[in-house]
């Protein structure tokens, strides 16, 4: 697996850091970020289609916005590996 780090929470204190790294082997982005509340996890089973909560092999992350372009170029690189 070839991963790259692509970003940090500019305003991380660096104990509570959500990043970005991107995986261009696999063709995947992977996301570091902070667990949801128990009521957003609700929030979000009850408006997704899949059957069924959250499966314990998944996670749903929150990302600060101000991550976006790390998110961006996280999906450029893995695009980019697409096309070699």
């Amino acid at each position: 697996m070839a991963v790259e780090f692509v970003g940090i929470d500019p305003d991380t204190d660096r104990d509570h850091c959500p990043t970005v790294w991107a995986d261009e082997e696999a063709q995947e982005i992977l996301l570091q970020g902070w667990k949801p509340s128990t009521e957003t996890q609700a929030e979000c089973e009850a408006s997704s289609p899949a059957n069924g909560p959250v499966p314990e092999s998944e996670a749903i992350v929150r990302i600060p916005a101000r991550m976006i372009p790390m998110i961006r170029e996280a999906c450029f690189a893995v695009e980019r590996a697409q096309l070699r």
